[in-house]
């Protein structure tokens, strides 16, 4: 047995070290796609951490070679030799077929291998076979990566020292290496771990470390695992593309397609939809066109046009620690003090677009609402901009775009989704300064913020969406060297909690995203003092005090406006939303009477009162689950109960998720045909 596992860490090796030259050999043979500015010190990068990526690939190939080769030798040693050589000669012979085949599609798509793969069976399989065999030579290339998988074949077992070449029964064999018998003999690394007991301990601690550097992509755990969506850290596009290998690469192009197969349809007719998004514009129902009931007219700025607009998502930044109940324990000092500045407005009243960061970003970047499409795997996504997307109508007032990410560009396709849907610059963790520190996630806000300082022009007119990681687990920041008193908030908590140490950690890191925010705030006031500055969380449900919190605790996040020209009524007093309304508000905060925009969602300054979002729905005194029919209100505590239209909420419910539904799917024609089928 022991024999046995040594030899399949010698597999593992020889396929970790073939993933590896692979990439080395992509990255200099492709050298004209890298950026300007890459050099050495991406390359190593991406090897660096490509290597550990492929750590993970190599641990499924050789467990997929050697597990059923030791079956089979369980029964017959003979046997069990050929169907470990058959196996390995399949993990490698595929292998070479995909880095061979991996340089042409890069040339054509410029990205590894990815969800398009998954579309291939929907397209005219002849045509493409022709295609393959007259514009890529596809005889040729499949007979080159035979021969080399063949190669590396053969030198897989001259160097475990089992290649033979046998007679009829193996007894006249030609080895170019040791035996079987001869590698468990004295003096020999089989026979070393063989002759005790000591050394299979060894061996066992190995496995185990080995173990979790599979499980966890390099590394040693959950924390700091590495996967095919948080590799992409260099400034390179192309080096990020690289530390995939073609097997993490075609995962993720699976991953994807998972994803683009899961935006389901929801029950409405297209008459249905015209209807509803008639009533909401306030017209007739006598146009095909559902841009026609989407187009906005500003009523007229109601601030003083701001130089520079700052829109901060804030990571886990949810809404229950600013409430008054919780002030004890000062972990929201930060923005309290800043909701108190008489140049600042605040609704508590707002809903996150859905539960994760990506449908926060997705329902601000588009301006629509989370309707069970995955709108960052969606081919209509990279084609152009929806007509509701902010960034371009932002454009439109003359500002520059750009995003910044505190993670990889590679997240969730931040990067490409950003650009495609109008954002001039994309900034991402590979941009961020060398020595800023942080998470798998991305860096620590303070860097991220100390970049957005340092780039952006005082003296050029930008719309900047900012996005942090740092509240995230696994909760890396150092908070206590810079100065969160967990004593203090320990002794504020009740005491049914105070010796949970996880729960202190993670409120230490709302800390710390307070502060770095309420630093950002006042360092973005000095140094553009026509500024105007958003905040939001993207979204909450993560944490809370009490195991089981009400409704609005667990789901709300906090709206701040702030900047010259906000003052207190800048929203309305009972303003509600979600995250889908930001981008009407900004407009129609600044943009001049008459501007023609196009929105599904509606301003907090000057008509929308309630949100709603993938579950849940939210007025400034009620909140409830969306799906309930009819309605059932939960009272926000606190609040003063005022009543609403409980039918007319309803019709927002469907209205706003049938539009967010319908437009990125079938575009703007409300025709019933392109229900047929689906």
């Amino acid at each position: 047995m022991i024999r046995y596992i040594c030899r399949g860490l010698k597999v593992f090796c020889f396929y970790l070290s073939v993933l590896a030259l692979c990439r080395l050999v992509f990255c200099l043979w492709l050298q004209e796609y890298w950026g300007a500015d890459s050099g050495t010190g991406e390359l190593v990068t991406a090897l660096w951490l490509g290597t550990r990526l492929s750590i993970q690939t190599a641990g499924v190939l050789a467990l997929l070679t050697m597990v059923p080769a030791g079956m089979v030798t369980a029964f017959s040693r003979r046997l069990g030799q050929g169907a470990e050589r058959l196996l390995s000669w399949l993990v490698l012979s595929v292998s070479s077929i995909l880095f061979v085949a991996s340089f042409p599609y890069y040339r054509q798509f410029h990205s590894r291998f990815h969800q398009l793969l998954f579309n291939a069976g929907n397209d005219d399989m002849y045509a493409l076979l022709v295609s393959l065999v007259q514009e890529f030579n596809l005889p040729l290339r499949l007979a080159g990566a035979l021969l080399l998988g063949y190669c590396l074949w053969r030198l897989l077992y001259v160097i475990i020292g089992s290649f033979s070449e046998s007679g009829d029964d193996g007894r006249n064999s030609r080895v170019t290496g040791l035996s079987y018998r001869e590698a468990a003999a004295p003096g020999s690394f089989g026979g070393f771990l063989h002759g005790s007991w000591c050394r299979g301990i060894i061996l066992a601690a190995a496995l185990y470390v080995l173990g979790r550097l599979v499980i966890f992509g390099g590394s040693w755990g959950w924390e700091t695992a590495l996967e095919w969506e948080n590799v992409g850290v260099t400034k390179d596009a192309f080096m990020n593309e690289a530390i995939l290998d073609d097997y993490q690469a075609i995962y993720r192009g699976y991953r994807m397609n998972n994803r683009l197969l899961a935006c389901n349809g929801l029950n409405f007719t297209a008459e249905q939809i015209k209807n509803l998004a008639a009533a909401r514009a306030g017209m007739a129902p006598d146009s095909d066109n559902l841009d026609d009931y989407l187009r906005r007219s500003a009523g007229g700025a109601a601030v003083a046009k701001p130089k520079q607009i700052f829109l901060l998502v804030s990571e886990s930044y949810a809404n229950w620690p600013l409430l008054d109940k919780y002030a004890d324990l000062h972990i929201a000092d930060g923005m309290r003090r800043l909701i108190a500045e008489p140049d600042t407005d605040y609704c508590p009243a707002m809903l996150p677009n859905g539960a994760s960061t990506i449908s926060a970003l997705t329902g601000v970047v588009t301006g629509l609402a989370d309707a069970n499409l995955y709108l960052t795997t969606m081919p209509e996504s990279f084609a152009a901009p929806y007509i509701t997307a902010l960034a371009p109508q932002m454009e439109r007032l003359g500002y520059e775009t750009a995003f910044w990410y505190a993670g990889p560009a590679t997240w969730e396709r931040i990067r490409a989704f950003t650009r495609a849907q109008g954002f001039q610059h994309f900034y991402g963790r590979g941009d961020m300064p060398e020595g800023a520190v942080g998470s798998v996630w991305g860096c620590d806000d303070e860097y991220l913020y100390d970049q957005v300082l340092k780039e952006v022009s005082p003296d050029r007119e930008s719309f900047n969406v900012i996005m942090n990681a740092s509240n995230h687990s696994p909760y890396t920041v150092d908070v206590a060297g810079k100065g969160f008193d967990e004593e203090a908030v320990r002794r504020a908590l009740p005491e049914a909690v105070r010796k949970d140490e996880w729960l202190l950690r993670e409120l230490g890191h709302y800390w710390y995203a307070d502060r770095e925010m309420a630093r950002l705030v006042a360092a973005l006031k000095e140094r553009y003092p026509e500024c105007l500055i958003v905040i939001v969380g993207d979204h909450a449900d993560r944490y809370n005090i009490d195991k089981t919190p009400s409704m609005y605790e667990r789901y709300a996040v906090p709206f701040i406006v702030t900047g010259r020209g906000v003052h207190k009524g800048t929203l309305l007093p009972d303003s509600a939303g979600s995250q889908i309304d930001i981008g009407p508000t900004l407009i129609e905060l600044i943009a001049p009477k008459g501007f023609e925009y196009y929105a599904v969602g509606a301003s907090l300054s000057r008509d929308n009162r309630q949100g709603v979002n993938y579950g849940f729905w939210i007025t400034r005194d009620f909140i409830g689950e969306a799906d309930r029919v009819p309605l059932e209100p939960v009272q926000i505590e606190g609040s003063q109960g005022r009543s609403f239209d409980e039918a007319a909420l309803q019709q927002y419910i469907d209205t706003v998720r049938s539009v967010s539904w319908w437009r990125p799917k079938y575009g703007p024609v409300l025709d019933e045909r392109l229900l047929e089928g689906r």
